[in-house]
């Protein structure tokens, strides 16, 4: 009876009819009719009986979210609880494995069982959800980057919270900024948070079979090499990771380690840029596989890995061509001697109370001089520094006069932040940078910039040499 069975089903794969490249992921249904009608297996009646029922459903739902008050709502909260049931009636088409046996369910069965065999998916999924994130919170990472930690700690608990399986099925409801390596964008609503935590699940899991501190350390180092902040900048962790156990195995290292040695960096340089772009592919797909023996991946994460492969490999081909292989084989940065000590220190943050009273006391000044003598004698943090500048309690020259107190160290602090994106690019001409006519994004920053184009070039190439000795890390941003 079994093989009976199993024989239908891979019938009807044999003689589909449906056109599976047709079909939409989002908007499932609804190509599902258009195929369906396209291949005569519905007819425009049969169709039509379908659509009046999700309208019948829709007209319940109304009535439900009004609670009875009224049978009619706006027309945009109409095309939401309509987009919300077609979520969850496609969430229910998508399951059958072959989109012929779909139609057929939608040309038989009752639409509105259809449509609650819809939600009980989509309500299984979401409790999937829930038990993936906490098992993700639980496990997390304990890195210092504020995208994903932001999207662990607070992105994901407001989905949870605010998903409405009834009106809202098809909203994601939350502002996910850490990304993926490998990420879904067609997906919608909880399905896409489910895959998002598969997915951040098994990057997370593989990430912790190497050293803490050789992760953190590859994380900083990474940061230096891209002359960037890698706290607050949107990248992902796994790839990171991944390419360096990678280079470990190539470069005659253990498959568990990715601290990179300059012996090992310069082996590997020799053998990229010796080799042709099949022999880089060659050798980074044995490298991968003798990777995953070595860690015993399971499946699901080794096919992932092999997922991220052509990327690497795109990028160490183009690195080798173009002699910058340094960029993509992150090595341990040697330690610059800590010859100097930052005026801005976090301990000394003030409350938001007292900000709040200083900055009052501040406006109240009527001279310039009054106020910049207050602030030099109050202000210490740089957070209290950025907090007090776009409080727009100072004017005009005001920001000048505060600025010529400062001294070359706290000028190239803020050209740090002001010109970051410059920097970090490479730029290093700082006074090329300051008279290039970059846009800037506040009024204090306008200031500074104008404050800087009047010192003298051996004052700005002061401040320059002093830009490349304070590291990022050392500034506490935000």
């Amino acid at each position: 009876m079994e093989s009976k069975g199993l024989k239908n089903v891979s019938g009807l794969a044999a003689r589909s009819k449906i056109k599976k490249a047709n079909l939409r992921r989002n908007s499932y249904t609804v190509s599902l009719l258009s195929e369906g009608l396209r291949t005569g297996m519905l007819s425009d009646q049969e169709v039509y009986h379908i659509q009046h029922g999700w309208m019948l459903v829709l007209r319940e739902l109304i009535g439900r979210y009004t609670q009875g008050e009224s049978s009619s709502v706006a027309s945009e909260t109409a095309e939401g609880i309509m987009a919300s049931i077609m979520y969850a009636i496609d969430a229910y088409t998508f399951s059958f494995e072959q989109p012929d046996t779909a139609v057929m369910e939608l040309k038989s069965a009752d639409v509105r069982e259809v449509y609650e065999k819809g939600i009980n998916r989509v309500s299984q999924c979401f409790d999937e959800t829930k038990r993936l994130y906490k098992e993700i919170k639980k496990n997390k990472l304990d890195v210092p980057v504020d995208a994903y930690n932001t999207t662990i700690d607070e992105s994901l608990p407001v989905f949870i919270k605010k998903y409405g399986i009834l009106f809202d099925a098809h909203n994601t409801m939350a502002s996910i900024d850490y990304p993926l390596a490998i990420d879904d964008m067609r997906l919608q609503g909880v399905f896409y948070i489910k895959q998002y935590l598969e997915r951040l699940r098994m990057e997370t899991q593989f990430c912790r079979l190497f050293s803490q501190e050789d992760l953190l350390e590859l994380l900083s180092d990474y940061g230096k090499t891209c002359r960037f902040d890698y706290r607050i900048e949107l990248f992902n962790i796994f790839g990171l990771v991944l390419n360096h156990a990678v280079f470990s195995v190539l470069s005659g290292g253990d498959a568990n380690q990715i601290k990179i040695s300059a012996h090992q960096f310069n082996r590997l340089k020799r053998l990229f840029t010796h080799s042709k772009a099949s022999e880089i592919r060659s050798s980074i797909h044995e490298a991968m596989n003798r990777l995953q023996r070595d860690l015993n991946t399971d499946p699901l994460l080794t096919n992932y890995m092999n997922r991220c492969r052509d990327d690497l490999v795109q990028r160490i081909v183009n690195a080798a061509a173009h002699d910058s292989l340094e960029t993509v084989i992150i090595t341990k940065k040697k330690e610059k001697p800590k010859s100097i000590v930052l005026l801005f220190k976090e301990a000394d943050r003030m409350s938001d109370v007292r900000l709040r009273l200083l900055v009052e006391d501040i406006m109240r000044c009527e001279k310039k001089e009054e106020k910049v003598q207050l602030i030099r004698s109050h202000f210490f943090s740089l957070h209290d520094y950025l907090d007090l500048l776009d409080s727009h309690c100072l004017f005009g020259d005001e920001y000048e006069a505060l600025f010529a107190t400062f001294g070359d160290m706290e000028l190239a602090i803020f050209a740090k932040i002001v010109f970051y994106e410059e920097l970090r690019n490479g730029f290093l001409n700082l006074e090329t940078i300051i008279f290039e006519g970059m846009e800037a994004d506040s009024e204090w920053k306008i200031h500074y910039i104008e404050f800087m184009k009047r010192l003298s070039k051996d004052r700005v190439r002061s401040i320059e040499n002093l830009i490349s000795n304070i590291d990022y890390e050392e500034i506490p941003f935000y």
